[in-house]
């Protein structure tokens, strides 16, 4: 208990620039008492009182503002930064030191029984606010951008961006160590967008050089038939 409960305190120091001790660990975050309850509440699940680990994982709910069914499965140096409105379904599987911020969805898509809802895998960072859904699979070293939504299987170390989560690949480079830059994610549609403007711009600037040569080459032509005639009608 005390080797996990230090790990956890090193998670929150190694993660968290903000942490400036191991007090304000103990006592500052949210996390940290949600994912202790929750181990506690697992057990009282798996021994067969569903009822009661369902009440006291709505009681921690209530006091951390973080809700995790007792079902779940979370491995060790699992981090919650800030956690308010994280929510977390039955059948979700966490792997190794995973780390996700507030408002961090994993659910389900439906009524279906059994397993309805993500599998993480280690080394997984998932953004302020992002949602994935279902019975899918986000890929060791994977890192899931703030906002996104995610209904797709995503590949190890790649990231996600958009609704619907889209997968972008960091040029190959696999990502083996916690990297908490998840602000700092590449936007498919927007480089769409500029592409876009970019020809827009050039085809403008090519049709406008072409009426120009045109303008040119009918006043020459005016000026020969004047030259030659001495009209100007």
């Amino acid at each position: 208990m005390f080797a996990r409960t230090r790990a956890d305190i090193a998670a929150i120091k190694e993660r968290d620039p903000a942490c400036p001790s191991t007090l304000s660990a103990l006592t500052n975050y949210p996390g940290f008492w949600a994912i202790w309850w929750h181990r506690i509440t697992k057990r009282i699940h798996t021994a067969g009182f569903v009822w009661l680990a369902r009440a006291i994982s709505q009681s921690v709910r209530h006091r951390t503002g973080i809700e995790i069914h007792p079902g779940a499965v979370i491995g060790d140096d699992f981090f919650i930064d800030h956690g308010m409105g994280v929510v977390i379904g039955e059948t979700t599987v966490i792997g190794r030191c995973v780390t996700i911020y507030q408002g961090v969805t994993l659910g389900g898509t439906g009524k279906e029984r059994g397993k309805r809802h993500p599998t993480i895998e280690d080394n997984v960072v998932i953004g302020v606010g992002a949602t994935i859904l279902g019975n899918i699979t986000i890929g060791h070293g994977s890192k899931v951008g703030a906002g996104a939504v995610v209904v797709q299987e995503v590949p190890a170390s790649c990231t996600v961006v958009g609704i619907p989560g889209r997968v972008v690949v960091r040029e190959g480079r696999r990502v083996e160590t916690v990297d908490l830059h998840h602000e700092d994610l590449p936007d498919p549609v927007v480089d769409m967008f500029r592409t876009l403007q970019h020809r827009i711009d050039r085809l403008e600037s090519r049709l406008a050089r072409d009426e120009g040569v045109a303008d040119e080459s009918g006043q020459s032509a005016f000026k020969s038939h004047v030259a030659e005639t001495g009209e100007e009608g």
